[in-house]
């Protein structure tokens, strides 16, 4: 099976760093876990020049606080288990390689390499993964492209308008990945942690 997936909160785990950033800037109240980084960015963006305020936070935090963040629950033991089965394994983001709302104008996709390096997910043998099998594009058609160039059986994502853009490639299986539970009406299979995705794609494991 050749299985695409998303970087940003499907692989990797900001969890509180953005509700830390917004309440660094007074945009939230409460303790930062107590916020998903879909109700941080639902908060922000509701706000007053809420779209500038959203890019900001997310420049601060691709750029600046990645190394803060975590490996997802599940993900590393998908990984393994599906090397050890013989899946091709691809990371698909869109990603630019500069956030506009930096000035130090940081590198964003050398910080998220670097951050998949630090983690050990750069592991051949382990993983399935190589810095060749990430793909960084610019624009979200860029990345919906590259779905459709890599001839994808499945893509694994954690935002609804990529799944459900019309331009999401029919033939390939659309997995929304939805940790907080959201609910959804689109033509997905909605899955809330990494186990049940193994259990969707992967053989079970031998006793």
């Amino acid at each position: 099976m050749r299985i695409g997936i998303d970087f940003d909160n499907t692989i990797i785990c900001y969890n509180g760093l953005f509700a830390q950033a917004a309440r660094e800037r007074g945009w939230l109240g409460g303790e930062a876990q107590s916020w998903r980084k879909h109700a941080v960015r639902s908060a922000v963006r509701a706000m007053p020049d809420g779209e500038l305020c959203w890019q900001q936070l997310q420049a601060d935090v691709y750029a600046h606080r990645i190394a803060q963040a975590t490996v997802m629950p599940g993900v590393m033991t998908f990984l393994q288990r599906a090397a050890e089965q013989g899946h091709d394994l691809w990371i698909v983001s869109h990603k630019s390689r500069f956030a506009k709302r930096d000035p130090a104008k940081l590198d964003l996709r050398e910080a998220a390499l670097n951050w998949l390096q630090s983690q050990g997910l750069f592991a051949p043998q382990q993983t399935g993964l190589s810095p060749g099998q990430v793909y960084f594009e610019s624009t979200r058609a860029e990345k919906l492209q590259r779905i459709t160039q890599l001839k994808l059986d499945c893509f694994i994502d954690d935002l609804e308008e990529v799944l459900g853009d019309p331009a999401f490639p029919t033939g390939v299986e659309a997995i929304l990945f939805a940790p907080e539970g959201r609910k959804s009406n689109g033509p997905y299979t909605l899955m809330t942690h990494w186990q049940q995705i193994s259990q969707l794609l992967l053989a079970p494991e031998r006793d």
